[in-house]
Formats: C-alpha cells, sequence, structure tokens
C-alpha cells in the first residue's frame, strides 16, 4: 500500500501495526477484529495491535502523550511496516503520526479504498474508485499527485508563482469534476436499464447483505453461475446480475457489493450508484450469517439496515436468509428460528433449503401474475411467438379450429396488451 491510488499486490505480505480509540459504547473487539480482516484482504500481516479506552480522540496526535510513546515502542519492537488506525484519521492527525513514526500511517477509509480499488472490475466501478480516492485524498495533498501532471502537463498548467503543491491540486479538482460528469452519464444509463427492468415481465430479486456472509455463493447455487466466491472481504464489488428458472418463470437475481459495520458515510456516497443496485429489485433477499454468535448477528444485521436506509431501500420487502446453516448444530439451528422465525435457513454450499427459499421468493410474486386465458386466431401467429417471448409461465396449450387457446400467467401490463384476445376461462383459474 502507498499514497494515492491504492492497489493490492502480489509481494510479501507488508506488516501492519493497528492502533484503535475504544469508546464506551464501542464493540472495539469486533471492529478490531474486522479490521484485521480487512488487512487480511488487502495482504497485510496484523504484527500488534494497540487499543486506548477514551471518550474522544485527541485533535492532534490520535492516542494520548503516553499511549503514543508507548505505540513508538511497540512500532520498533515489531518491525512494522505501516500503522492502521481503525477510525478516519485528519489530515493533521496524519502528518504527526506519519513524522513521529516515520513510516507510512493510512486509516479505515484509505484501507477499504485500497481494496475497492483492486476489486473494481467494471468501467463506472473503476470512476467510482477513483472518485472517492481523489475527494478523501484531497484535503490530504503533500505534493503526492505528481503522477497527475498528464493529465494537463504543457501550456497553462502554471501560473505565476503557483507552486507544484496548488497545482497538483488544481489539476486533482479538475479531474474530480471530470469523473462526476462521467459517473452521472453512467447512472443515468443505469438508471434507465433498472426501468426496463422494472417494468418487465422477469421479477428481480437484489441479494444485500454484510460482506463475506455467502451472497456470491447463494448465487452461484441459484443460478448455476461461476461468480468470484473466495473468503474475502468486498469479494463482490461491482454489481452482478443473473437469471434463473423455478417451475418455469425466469427471475433475475444481483449480487451486490457487501456492507460492514463501519463504512464511511463518504464511501456510501461515493458508491451510491453501486449500492443502488438493491433499489432495482421488486424484492431484497437480506443474506445473514447464521453460523456467528447472535450478538455479532445483530450487530452486521443492524448496520445492512442502516445503509439500506441510507439509500432509500428499507422500504422494500425482504426475505431474511440465514446462510451457512450447514455450520450450525440442531440445537443452535431450533434457537435460530425461534429468534427469526420468518427467515430462511439454507446452505450455498450443501443447497440445504434452496428449494425453500426458491419457493418462498416465487410465493412473494405469486400476486403480480393472474391466470388469463387467450384466443388466439392462426391468423396472428407474430402474437403466438411474442408472447412465448415474454417468458410468462404458459399453463396449458390447446389447438382449436378457431386457433390457439392459450392459459398464461400475466402480469397486468401483459394482460392489457393482449386483452382482445381474452376469454372465459373453460376451467377454474
Amino acid at each position: 500500500m502507498g499514497d494515492g491510488f491504492y492497489q493490492i499486490r502480489d509481494e510479501a505480505p507488508e506488516r501492519a501495526f493497528i492502533a484503535a480509540i475504544a469508546r464506551p459504547t464501542q464493540r472495539i473487539d469486533a471492529d478490531v477484529a474486522e479490521l484485521r480482516e480487512l488487512l487480511l484482504t488487502a495482504q497485510c500481516d496484523t504484527v500488534g495491535e494497540l487499543i486506548q479506552r477514551k471518550d474522544q480522540p485527541e485533535s492532534k496526535t490520535y492516542l494520548g502523550s503516553g499511549k503514543v510513546d508507548e505505540l513508538e515502542a511497540c512500532i520498533n519492537e515489531t518491525e512494522a511496516e505501516v500503522l492502521v488506525i481503525d477510525d478516519e484519521l485528519t489530515p493533521s492527525q496524519q502528518r504527526y503520526l506519519e513524522n513521529r513514526f516515520s513510516i507510512r500511517v493510512i486509516d479505515r477509509t484509505t484501507l477499504i479504498l485500497d481494496i475497492f480499488a483492486s476489486h473494481a472490475h467494471t468501467a463506472e466501478g473503476k470512476l467510482q474508485v477513483e472518485l472517492a480516492q481523489l475527494e478523501y485524498q484531497l484535503p490530504r495533498m503533500r505534493g503526492m499527485w505528481n503522477h497527475l501532471e498528464r493529465l494537463g502537463g504543457g501550456v497553462g498548467t502554471r501560473g505565476p508563482g503557483e507552486s507544484q503543491l496548488e497545482t497538483d491540486r488544481r489539476l486533482a479538482r479538475d479531474r474530480i469534476t471530470l469523473l462526476r460528469r462521467r459517473i452521472k452519464e453512467t447512472s443515468k444509463r443505469r438508471r434507465l436499464q433498472r426501468k426496463q427492468r422494472s417494468e418487465g415481465i422477469v421479477p428481480t430479486v437484489s441479494l444485500a447483505g454484510y460482506t463475506n456472509v455467502g451472497k456470491s455463493s447463494l448465487l452461484n447455487a441459484l443460478t448455476g453461475s461461476a461468480v468470484s466466491s473466495r473468503n474475502r472481504l468486498f469479494e463482490t464489488l461491482d454489481p452482478t446480475t443473473r437469471k434463473y428458472t423455478h417451475v418455469g418463470r425466469d427471475y433475475t437475481i444481483t449480487d451486490t457489493v457487501g456492507f460492514i459495520r463501519k463504512l464511511p458515510h463518504g464511501l456510501v456516497d461515493a458508491f451510491a450508484s453501486t449500492l443502488e443496485e438493491t433499489l432495482a429489485g421488486d424484492l431484497i433477499v437480506h443474506v445473514v450469517d447464521g453460523s456467528i454468535d447472535e450478538e455479532e448477528r445483530n450487530e452486521q444485521m443492524r448496520a445492512v439496515g442502516d445503509v439500506l436506509e441510507q439509500i432509500g431501500a428499507s422500504e422494500l420487502p425482504q426475505i431474511v436468509v440465514l446462510n451457512k446453516i450447514d455450520l450450525v448444530s440442531d440445537e443452535d439451528r431450533e434457537r435460530l428460528h425461534n429468534r427469526l422465525p420468518q427467515a430462511i435457513q439454507v446452505s450455498a454450499g450443501t443447497r440445504e433449503g434452496l428449494e425453500a427459499l426458491e419457493i418462498a421468493i416465487a410465493e412473494h410474486f405469486s400476486g403480480r401474475f393472474e391466470p388469463t386465458d387467450l384466443l388466439v386466431p392462426h391468423s396472428e401467429g407474430s402474437v403466438l411467438s411474442a408472447l412465448y417471448a415474454l417468458g410468462a409461465p404458459i399453463t396449458s396449450r390447446e389447438d382449436t379450429a378457431e386457433g390457439v387457446r392459450i392459459r398464461a400467467r400475466l402480469p397486468k401490463a401483459e394482460r392489457d396488451r393482449y386483452a382482445r384476445f381474452a376469454v372465459p376461462p373453460t376451467v377454474p383459474a
């Protein structure tokens, strides 16, 4: 890792030392454990930790003076290469710590951006990462943006008396403006695609949940696809949409970026269009790790709920799925059922409970489709072809002298479209 645009490298792991402030109401053990997982994803070894119990960080030094001295001794003893702070540092705090210890100092936000940068594969994902990095680093710039010179080098890049740092800042601001414009353009296209999907006949489902709960594995199990599902935080950053069929009806399902407990608000804003893929669905499947302890599970569910509320998705209908149930004892399964009676217990690995999940999704959308009897004249062959192309479940077909008699389950919009071919049912619907 380093200043500027962070990328995970295939090199020997860096030695990272963690420092954190434990506030009275904070579950510091869980937060630091999550930070260790983030570092592991970023190919760093955690060589030590120092935690100070304190109401608020010091404005300049972050830790108290005594703890700073203790931290210096720990860094020297462990030969740490990078100091990782569990909070978001101010520019003055970062400068002080770097000058004091003469090693690189990064905070939680920088680390998350590092991981996002390595996992973004689509054009929009890469634009969002770069924008988030630039906006975060702009107030922290100390001449670190020399590589931006090539974006605007030549005539006009320097004014009388303008310093290199001022030039770099101006280039960064220009780049931010350009990125925002490009993201706005791609967001318009995404909204149009979402609108087209929402108006289509195929129901859409979004997987949401804490990172590393097995959303990608569940997507693969339902659809037979091969989306990467390695055991790393933020393994999936760019939304992935696949299709699956249940009882003759097609569904699209989207795997969205995983949430974490302390996702900085700035990152929620920067990645809004990615997170808003959750809004594209008619139904949210909230995936929860059923194998972890109750307190941690509740914390993760609360973190997901908070982000869903921030992006305006909290009012969408949800199905809660307890994944990794194959790792849970029979006694704990019963306890889970008592705590979350409406949740569906599944295992993406063993496929246990997948049929129950598919049935629950189908039942949710059952009211969206109504049985409709149609009589399509033989001369209207194109209408028949279009009806089949919709992908609507066709439960019966009979060739008669007057035409082809079909019973299909259609959404209201399509029923209106084919109303001129509607006939009374011959059997109860």
